[in-house]
């Protein structure tokens, strides 16, 4: 009769008949009845302990089952798919499959232990491939001061292009072993090949970080839009010089810098000319040049300040041209403005009619609008305008009485004043003046004076002088005379 053989999960295997042997397995199944049974049985008894030892793998294995590849010396286990290995890696020249997440896969082309994570392998090791050598080492290094040092050194394919270090030293390169090609001073951090003391950290070969760190974008703090660049279109932060200033164009022509502490200076230091240039009307165009010989103005016309903005003082020992607006005229640190009438602390100014308005003049004059020569002298009292007077009385000069010698007439606007200082009037003595006369008188009459200050045609008193006009009034009335006295 049959009998079922079922795996440890009661999963039916095998139904093995009477008298038969059943290879439904690497083992035999042997049936009831069967003559020479024990041969088998004790080979499958062997199967077992050597763990179907051999090199090349069971043809029909069972989930669990477990076989020793002696070409590897490795004991492996079949998953329901394929036979892996119990321990170590995987060992092959290419990559294998069916791995579960966490195995390992020695790569014999390359010598190279790799790890599966669920999708993809990891190289653990060594990162060169080769002969030579490309991976991250610790290293001790002795210093200068007889110190050890600890850094790690960065090698792809034998060459150092990278050292991290937590300290900063100098490298004792007296011992050969203890040297490394490119590097003389160990930074605390990174330090990149050929990047040594001699070329104050600059790199002289090709090596160079290369991507974003995180403050690449800034440069001590600041945002490298901050910065002033070649390629800039707008500038707009602060940017400082030393007083040593800082140059423009190709032969440094313009300078622009600080001198004596806080002076700032702009100098062209080649050529003898600086224009300065705004834009008018969407055209650039000069409007000052500074020279040699001083500041000049540019094309066209221009002003300096304007009816609002306004210069506040301008000193120089020389203006030259046209002024068409002062106030005043600054002398003795006295302000003086102009005025076309006499008024005192003022610069006399033409009126409408030409005329300049002063209560004295002192100086030379060439011309003079009134006729009569004059000089101040001591009335005993003021007398009217026309009055003939004489030397006499209680001040130096009185209304001219019978007999008394001539002085002259009291002038109204005398064309030349003597003794202008002085107190009393004017007395004019030669010219043309009004002249107090009583009675008709013809022009060309002579007049003669009479007591009591006034002329007359009346030949009884001393000649005064020729009336210039005719007047019929009988009256007392101021006629022009031009002055003859003929005193003895």
């Amino acid at each position: 009769m049959a009998y079922t053989v079922n795996n440890f999960t009661g999963t039916l295997i095998a139904t093995v008949e009477d008298g038969t042997i059943d290879n439904t397995t690497n083992l035999r199944f042997i049936g009831k009845n069967y003559a020479g049974y024990g041969e088998i049985q004790n080979e499958n008894f062997l199967h077992m302990l050597e763990n179907f030892a051999g090199g090349t793998a069971p043809s029909r294995p069972v989930s669990g089952q477990l076989w020793f590849d002696s070409s590897t010396s490795k004991l492996k286990f079949y998953d329901g798919a394929k036979f892996r290995t119990t321990g170590g890696a995987e060992i092959s020249s290419t990559a294998p499959t069916g791995l579960t997440t966490g195995d390992f896969w020695w790569d014999t082309a390359n010598s190279q232990l790799y790890a599966w994570d669920g999708s993809s392998f990891i190289l653990v090791g060594p990162q060169g491939v080769g002969s030579t050598v490309t991976q991250f080492t610790s290293r001790q290094i002795q210093d200068t001061l007889g110190g050890q040092q600890l850094i790690i050194e960065g090698k792809v394919n034998n060459i150092t292009v990278v050292a991290f270090s937590s300290t900063e030293f100098t490298i004792d390169s007296t011992q050969s072993s203890n040297t490394i090609t490119g590097f003389d001073v160990i930074k605390k951090g990174i330090t990149l090949v050929n990047t040594q003391a001699a070329t104050n950290g600059v790199t002289s070969t090709d090596h160079r970080f290369f991507g974003t760190a995180s403050n690449s974008d800034r440069l001590g703090g600041k945002l490298a839009s901050d910065y002033l660049q070649a390629s800039s279109t707008n500038f707009t932060s602060v940017a400082r010089f030393a007083d040593a200033g800082l140059t423009v164009g190709d032969s440094n022509d313009l300078k622009i810098s600080i001198a004596n502490g806080n002076e700032g200076v702009v100098a062209n230091e080649v050529g003898t000319k600086i224009d300065l240039q705004v834009n008018v009307n969407n055209v650039v165009t000069s409007i000052a040049e500074v020279v040699t010989t001083g500041i000049n103005p540019g094309s066209g016309n221009r002003t300096l300040g304007t009816s609002t903005d306004k210069w506040y003082e301008v000193h120089a020992t020389s203006l030259k041209g046209n002024s068409d607006t002062a106030t005043a005229i600054l002398q003795g640190g006295t302000s003086y403005p102009g005025s076309t009438t006499a008024q005192v602390n003022t610069v006399a100014l033409r009126d409408a009619t030409n005329t300049i308005a002063a209560t004295t003049f002192s100086g030379r004059a060439t011309e003079a609008n009134y006729a009569d020569l004059a000089e101040i002298y001591k009335t005993d009292k003021e007398y009217p305008v026309g009055t003939i007077v004489s030397i006499g009385g209680d001040a130096e000069a009185r209304a001219v009485e019978t007999g008394d010698p001539i002085l002259g007439v009291i002038s109204d606007n005398p064309g030349f004043l003597m003794n202008k200082d002085a107190e009393g009037q004017a007395v004019a003595f030669v010219g043309r003046v009004p002249l107090l006369v009583k009675g008709a008188i013809t022009k060309g009459e002579r007049v003669y004076a009479n007591c009591g200050g006034f002329g007359t045609t009346d030949a009884n008193g001393e000649q005064i002088g020729f009336a210039l006009e005719s007047n019929s009034e009988e009256s007392t009335k101021l006629v022009e005379v031009v002055l003859r006295l003929v005193n003895n």
